[in-house]
């Protein structure tokens, strides 16, 4: 088995963020194991969905988010992440604008069941 190469690249949360401009319409700004880093923009409500296999990462990085469960919910503040097991059904709330980033297998999408094509990122799609 060869060697990898050391390769780094310092990335800017901030700078990428800036290129969400629709609410949450997804960016896929990296990938790490198999697993895309994706930045939100938001300040709404979503349908709930789940993903059959997939567990979900929510860290928020600014505003406050509610993850909702049908018995229950989890208030995120920034600096503050939940993680959402494969096949539980869920929801993402967020009453004023805020940005959340999520990490996910990338065979995922991210509208869940529920596919909705407007909030959907295109597979492959990288910035």
């Amino acid at each position: 088995m060869g060697r990898r190469r050391e390769v780094m690249t310092k990335i800017s949360l901030a700078a990428k963020r800036a290129l969400v401009t629709e609410y949450w319409c997804p960016k896929v700004v990296g990938e790490l194991n198999g697993r895309e880093v994706v930045p939100y923009e938001g300040a709404a409500e979503l349908d709930e969905l789940h993903h059959d296999d997939a567990d979900e990462f929510f860290l928020t990085v600014t505003g406050h988010f509610r993850v909702e469960f049908r018995s229950r919910g989890v208030e995120l503040g920034p600096g503050e992440f939940a993680i959402v097991p494969g096949g539980v059904e869920h929801r993402t709330v967020a009453d004023e604008e805020g940005s959340v980033l999520v990490f996910e297998p990338a065979a995922t999408r991210n509208a869940g069941n529920v596919g909705h094509p407007e909030l959907t990122a295109p597979s492959g799609v990288r910035t």
